[in-house]
């Protein structure tokens, strides 16, 4: 697909998400058995592109005057993905692209950030987010939010269960994981240009043997905080999905006893196949 095919798919994708209420993973699949032409490049482009538009939805809806899902597709290309009103232009006038630029779209595409813009639309969280992102951060907070409005890194923890650190980087290199500098059984993954398709941690054999494990670096350094020892009696009492709660089990060897307990049992139902993956037997 050209450029211009693909803005128009981001386009319908995102109307679904807004008008339809439905999940980008579920709008996104729903696309793409339509467009049965559309390759994998294509599908991580459109859903890059429309991702990058909700993340950033307040300060791109105030910078188009207009939040519609065309203009926030299109405000994501300028805003997001640092295009030029060239490079736009160009994209709209191909087969199969949506209309051409308004005069109005021209404008606002090409102005400079609103430094005026509150907090919660410079930092793209939501208004009522505003007093506790405040107590939290104070005049940082619109910093702070645009920090965590981009795409993310992924962090991976080494199972010590079953491998050291150095061997499973080998596997890893493929992905372009490189060596935590916050954490010594650890890997960090950059976050790519959205435009580009990641890599499949599940095409990795280093994953399904489980040797690594996706989690954040905050959960990680939470779980080695905890300073858990072999032998010891410990208590996970917000597991959800369980990741801490293997960090714990592999940081005691496999010795004692980690019990994961959750509010909400069906959370915990994410813990039985990544504790067979994990090879740890002393989870209750």
């Amino acid at each position: 697909m050209r450029d211009g095919g693909r803005i128009a798919a981001a386009i319908d994708v995102l109307s679904d998400v807004l008008g339809r209420h439905q999940p980008v993973k579920v709008a996104a699949r729903d696309w793409g058995k339509r467009a049965r032409y559309a390759g994998s490049k294509d599908r991580a482009w459109v859903s890059g592109l429309v991702l990058d538009a909700l993340r950033k939805r307040n300060s791109i809806a105030h910078a188009m005057d207009d939040d519609t899902p065309r203009a926030l597709i299109l405000g994501a290309l300028s805003f997001a993905w640092g295009w030029d009103i060239r490079r736009i232009d160009d994209a709209m006038d191909e087969q199969h692209a949506p209309s051409a630029l308004t005069m109005k779209e021209r404008e606002h595409l090409v102005m400079a950030p609103d430094v005026t813009a509150e907090p919660h639309i410079a930092g793209d969280y939501p208004d009522w987010l505003t007093p506790h992102m405040q107590r939290a951060f104070g005049e940082l907070a619109a910093v702070e939010g645009q920090a965590m409005a981009v795409r993310a890194d992924v962090d991976l923890r080494v199972n010590t269960l079953k491998v050291d650190a150095e061997k499973a980087g080998g596997p890893l290199r493929s992905a372009k994981a490189e060596p935590s500098r916050l954490l010594h059984n650890a890997y960090h993954i950059p976050a790519r240009d959205p435009s580009q398709r990641e890599a499949s941690l599940d095409n990795i054999p280093a994953y399904s043997k489980g040797w690594v494990e996706v989690q954040d670096a905050g959960s990680q350094i939470a779980a080695a905080a905890a300073n858990a020892k072999a032998g010891e009696q410990v208590l996970d009492y917000c597991a959800g999905g369980g990741g801490k709660t293997l960090a714990l089990a592999a940081a005691m060897g496999g010795k004692g006893q980690v019990f994961a307990y959750d509010i909400d049992g069906r959370r915990l139902s994410a813990i039985i196949p990544r504790l067979k993956r994990s090879g740890a037997h002393n989870v209750q």
